[in-house]
């Protein structure tokens, strides 16, 4: 921990009472999950809410959240369900359906140590993957009649796999750059106990109309996604949200 941390934070806290407070940190080895530690310091404060649904989990790292007790007794308590429980995430999620803010320092007061035993690798990600689903349909799928899939790969299809059946028949589409995934036309829902089973269009991402739930990784492709999204001029939080 930085010697300004406990001021800094307390300070922020003070003016935003009913948020959690966290700060840019420093990783430990300094090349350990570079691309997670340039998310979780450079997202801008609106990103702070827009990103919640990612997963990266929560857009202020856990070991450096600062809250008064009085706001952690109104969200609280943490799942002490032990070993595999997302403690962080469902409480941080917990505090947003009541009204939470989410605030960060810009200053990296906080050295974050990398272990391979650390006990966030205990929880399967299938769970993770569960709750945020839920939480997406909870919190943002309510707001859009409808809605496309960005990526009609193998998480995207997974998503769509994991709504509700009311949430699915608001996906219109699946949108793509892969030429071979927009030659097949549709994506159809196998599984599915409808008939006719489900069958969902493939377009390419220029074709495509939003709101978009975006299941593309970020900070893979050299670029190319993020230029592809803002050559759309689109709103973050209105027309898209990153589900990556």
């Amino acid at each position: 921990m930085m010697p300004p941390r406990v001021r800094l934070q307390l300070e922020a806290a003070v003016r935003h009472p009913a948020s959690i407070v966290g700060c840019q940190v420093r990783r430990e080895p300094p090349n350990s999950t570079e691309r997670y530690t340039r998310w979780i310091n450079q997202l801008t404060s609106d990103q702070l809410l827009t990103q919640v649904f990612t997963s990266n989990g929560p857009t202020v790292i856990m070991p450096s959240w600062f809250c008064s007790r009085a706001w952690f007794s109104h969200v609280g308590p943490f799942d002490e369900g032990g070993r595999g429980v997302p403690e962080d995430l469902l409480f941080f999620y917990n505090h947003l359906r009541k009204g939470g803010g989410v605030v960060r320092v810009d200053q990296s007061l906080l050295l974050y140590r990398y272990h391979p035993g650390a006990a966030t690798h205990s929880v399967l990600e299938a769970t993770i993957w569960t709750h945020r689903v839920h939480f997406l349909e909870e919190r943002a799928l309510p707001h859009w009649a409808t809605f496309t899939i960005w990526n009609a790969g193998r998480q995207g299809r997974r998503l769509y796999r994991s709504l509700t059946a009311g949430a699915q028949r608001k996906v219109v589409a699946f949108c793509d750059v892969d030429e071979n995934k927009i030659r097949k036309g549709f994506y159809c829902y196998e599984d599915s106990l409808e008939r006719p089973k489900p069958r969902v269009p493939i377009l390419h991402f220029r074709a495509a109309r939003p709101p978009f739930v975006i299941c593309v990784k970020l900070d893979l492709t050299g670029g190319a996604f993020e230029d592809n999204l803002r050559s759309l001029h689109l709103q973050e939080g209105r027309d898209f949200l990153h589900f990556s």
